[in-house]
């Protein structure tokens, strides 16, 4: 199958890209034109703002693919609430437009697979221990409800039968594949190996560390799309989560960043945020539709996996042996 990856040069772009190839499918990476990184060898690359309606047109008409997965997306609950539009205008109207790039190509294309990444967040927090897809979303950020907006859309077009589409929702998605790893500064393990290499002062807990959070391998997310893009039915619509199914507090991160790296952290507690003690992934539908296990998705793994990817870790502590 020929597969258009937006966002594919992205940390969950990477992996996709490389596990479609990996499993023979042709794969073309769009980019908005970022320049530090290059897709995996094989997969070819154009360039293309998902806002850019008439480009998104273009690329979609010419490529004549068989299967798209759409990552391309601003992702920061945080940042979504000082710029509200901005998000809707990439993650739903960005969806829109890839959407409407295959409707206009169905008289000359087949109905596409379509796989759509939108977010844990979505469930809101108004729930707690294990999160099925039953629940109702409840955005509490311009993020959540653009990434609802989006799925709301994907889901009323595969109704009419123009394509078959998946929505997945990961949860905390960490770990490495290649040398390409998280370093977002809102999250705990890229903050964590900053501690380590000099970037932060220290890691910040909320009260004792004992929330806990469902981490996911990006490699098994990775597998999980890939599963999906095969199994889409046109005129059908499914929403599986993708997580370990196992909770993590945030002090056990902290513990066994410090058990792999042999490096000590310093931690700064603040007081108790209120939100919700426990969230993980029901995985039961998603294990059930593509006999789907994540196999990387211990902690242990994800973190030297991730570490061994870090690059301060390796441009100053090559000679680090993980324990």
């Amino acid at each position: 199958m020929h597969v258009l990856v937006t966002g594919g040069l992205g940390f969950l772009g990477h992996a996709v890209t490389r596990e479609l190839l990996a499993t023979g499918h042709r794969v073309t990476v769009m980019t908005r034109g970022r320049s530090d990184r290059t897709p995996p060898p094989g997969a070819e690359l154009v360039t293309g703002d998902i806002r850019d309606r008439d480009r998104v047109a273009d690329i979609v008409q010419q490529g004549g693919y068989g299967g798209v997965v759409h990552l391309a997306a601003l992702t920061s609950g945080r940042d979504s609430f000082a710029d509200p539009l901005s998000y809707f205008d990439v993650n739903a109207t960005g969806t829109l437009n890839l959407l409407m790039a295959l409707d206009a190509a169905r008289s000359t294309n087949a109905p596409a697979a379509l796989v759509f990444a939108s977010t844990n967040i979505v469930y809101g927090s108004q729930h707690h221990g294990a999160l099925s897809e039953d629940l109702d979303p409840h955005p509490e950020s311009p993020y959540a409800a653009s990434k609802v907006a989006a799925e709301q859309m994907v889901a009323a077009y595969a109704a009419t039968g123009a394509v078959g589409a998946v929505t997945v929702r990961p949860f905390n998605i960490a770990g490495a594949v290649d040398s390409v790893t998280d370093t977002d500064r809102a999250r705990i393990i890229p903050n964590v190996f900053r501690a380590i290499t000099g970037q932060l002062d220290y890691v910040t807990l909320n009260g004792d560390g004992s929330t806990v959070r469902d981490f996911v391998h990006v490699a098994d997310v990775a597998t999980a799309i890939r599963l999906a893009l095969v199994a889409c039915a046109p005129g059908v619509c499914q929403t599986f989560n993708l997580g370990s199914g196992v909770g993590t507090s945030m002090a056990r991160v902290v513990a066994a960043t410090e058990q792999i790296t042999g490096h000590s952290i310093a931690v700064h507690r603040q007081p108790p945020k209120i939100e919700p003690p426990i969230l993980i992934a029901d995985i039961n539908r998603v294990h059930r539709a593509f006999d789907w296990t994540p196999e990387r998705s211990e902690l242990i793994v994800i973190l030297a996996d991730a570490w061994k990817a870090w690059p301060e870790n390796l441009n100053r502590f090559s000679g680090t042996t993980l324990k």
